[in-house]
């Protein structure tokens, strides 16, 4: 009888533990009613014009602008945090130091596997960034991609773009050479190529047309890539914020905000 009632208790324990266990495994993952409880929608963005960035006494940015917007509509308090890895703001978000990474992220088959994307928020691609033919002796720029085959392509560390023009390789059946920079942003990289430090890089169309009105001595008309769907990221799990995300980006799309913000920063770029 004492062996069944210790039994009897070690079960009881057993499911005491069992049942804390899964309140605690709830309770770790961070969605919509955990963020709504706190008032706070934490997002992580990169330093930049299209993301953040101070101009004068003005902080700027087009996710910036965009956080603000999603702030004014779903009555959260956004905390903007700023990094330039994009590998680094995934494991942020992995970490549930984030809830959002802001960033015009191309959705891919591979990268919706482990994480949720809202609506797309912008239409973009990449291309190639070298210099003018009167900035470059003469050398007219690269028009056909299979001229890259042997060339040296720049891009920041982590870049979406990197999948792209490994799959260029395959195309072109050649070997182009890329050079992951872990120092240096997209907007760093036109730089270097506009002064003559190094001949290629590649980034997002709408950087480089910003970029372009900075230095004319840039040529920014050969794609990379086709047109694609870029968007925001959120946790697999969070599923509930997403569907928020996707209302709060349709209110600001219906009430004008949204187009305000895109032409601010865009222009007559590739919209959707």
């Amino acid at each position: 009888m004492k062996s069944k009632k210790v039994l009897i208790l070690y079960i009881v324990i057993l499911l005491i533990a069992m049942f804390t266990l899964y309140r605690s495994v709830r309770h770790s993952i961070r969605d919509y009613s955990e963020i709504h409880s706190e008032g706070i929608l934490r997002i992580v963005t990169e330093y930049n014009q299209t993301g953040y960035f101070v101009s004068g006494d003005t902080i700027e940015g087009f996710q910036y602008e965009l956080s603000q917007a999603i702030s004014e509509v779903s009555g959260l308090e956004v905390q903007i945090f700023l990094e330039m890895s994009l590998a680094e703001s995934f494991i942020g978000l992995n970490n549930q130091k984030y809830d959002i990474i802001a960033r015009n992220i191309p959705v891919t088959s591979e990268i919706k596997e482990n994480y949720l994307f809202t609506d797309p928020v912008v239409f973009n691609k990449q291309v190639l960034v070298q210099r003018t033919t009167e900035a470059n002796d003469s050398i007219p720029p690269v028009r056909n991609q299979l001229e890259l085959a042997q060339k040296t392509l720049y891009i920041p560390a982590n870049s979406p773009a990197l999948l792209r023009i490994q799959n260029l390789q395959h195309e072109i059946g050649d070997t182009i050479y890329i050079v992951e920079e872990n120092r240096y942003s997209s907007e760093q990289l036109i730089i270097m190529v506009a002064k003559g430090d190094i001949d290629y890089a590649v980034c997002d169309l709408q950087i480089a047309t910003i970029a372009k009105k900075q230095f004319p001595e840039i040529d920014i008309d050969t794609d990379i890539s086709f047109t694609q769907l870029q968007s925001w990221a959120v946790r697999k799990e969070s599923v509930i914020l997403l569907d928020s995300l996707n209302h709060w980006f349709l209110k600001i799309r219906d009430n004008g905000r949204y187009n305000d913000i895109y032409k601010r920063y865009y222009n007559d770029q590739i919209r959707q």
